[in-house]
């Protein structure tokens, strides 16, 4: 599996499929590359499918949060994501990941062939309703335990809140350590989530979207993704909103036919 330099990191990447249209997935925060497999293989007659792991994770170097300032990490990964862009192409993010296919898609809405948004987290797009006033009580203390040092606390917090469901002492001790020691950068992945540095929701952004849009949620998802959802739809003009049962945040991991047949969807549509 091939890695090599981008913007400054080195990144792992690899792909899935050999059809003829060109896809970037974009995995979520402390997920890999490797979570796509199971949701982008079954489609390999149609796309050729990238994915790389992003900056500490997975098989890709560390990056550390230190120094930083709110929101380069946003910045990074969209830096990254578009050197694997040189045609239109089908955009797929997942959470964090589809924050900055969402950027990406405002940026150059000429370089995107289809864009699939699943549990996106821009929540920006609510500010200021009462699911985002809760949520940034939770963000406030979040923020509070990782600048006191208390990663462990941070990561279980985390991971009960966005994770697959895996209660925090069932998860293996070194994946436990992995994830404590990746709270500082986890820190300033989602201070952007609020702030929104790359003006994703800048008026006019949004509208400038002409492929189609499928955005995907669970039912079981954290109570501000849906509404997110709805503020993202209502700025598009081509765009599917589509609810899977008994899914929570992850659900490439959980229910990953019901996201490839949406994508198969998205695709057919343009």
């Amino acid at each position: 599996m091939p890695k090599d330099i981008r913007q400054g990191q080195e990144i792992f990447w690899q792909s899935f499929g050999s059809g003829p249209r060109p896809m970037l997935a974009i995995h979520c925060t402390l997920g890999t590359s490797g979570l796509w497999g199971p949701v982008l293989e079954p489609l390999g007659e149609t796309v050729t499918a990238t994915s790389f792991d992003q900056p500490g994770h997975g098989q890709s170097a560390d990056w550390s949060a230190e120094g930083a300032e709110p929101g380069a990490f946003q910045r990074l990964v969209t830096q990254i994501a578009a050197s694997f862009i040189d045609r239109p192409l089908d955009l797929v993010g997942h959470s964090f990941g589809a924050s900055v296919a969402l950027r990406l898609a405002v940026a150059a809405p000429d370089a995107i062939r289809s864009l699939t948004l699943i549990e996106p987290v821009l929540f920006r797009a609510v500010e200021g309703s009462a699911d985002w006033v809760a949520l940034r009580g939770h963000q406030d203390h979040f923020e509070t335990l990782i600048a006191a040092g208390d990663h462990d606390t941070a990561a279980r917090g985390f991971m009960g809140a966005w994770g697959a469901g895996v209660p925090w002492e069932d998860l293996p001790a070194h994946h436990r350590a992995r994830f404590a020691a990746q709270m500082p950068m986890v820190g300033n992945i989602s201070s952007a989530n609020f702030t929104d540095p790359g003006q994703i929701w800048r008026q006019d952004g949004i509208e400038a979207i002409d492929a189609p849009v499928m955005i995907l949620h669970g039912d079981q998802s954290p109570a501000i993704v849906p509404p997110v959802c709805e503020a993202i739809a209502a700025r598009l003009s081509d765009v599917g909103v589509a609810c899977i049962p008994g899914g929570g945040h992850m659900l490439p991991v959980t229910h990953p036919a019901q996201v490839r047949d949406l994508i198969a969807m998205n695709l057919e549509r343009s």
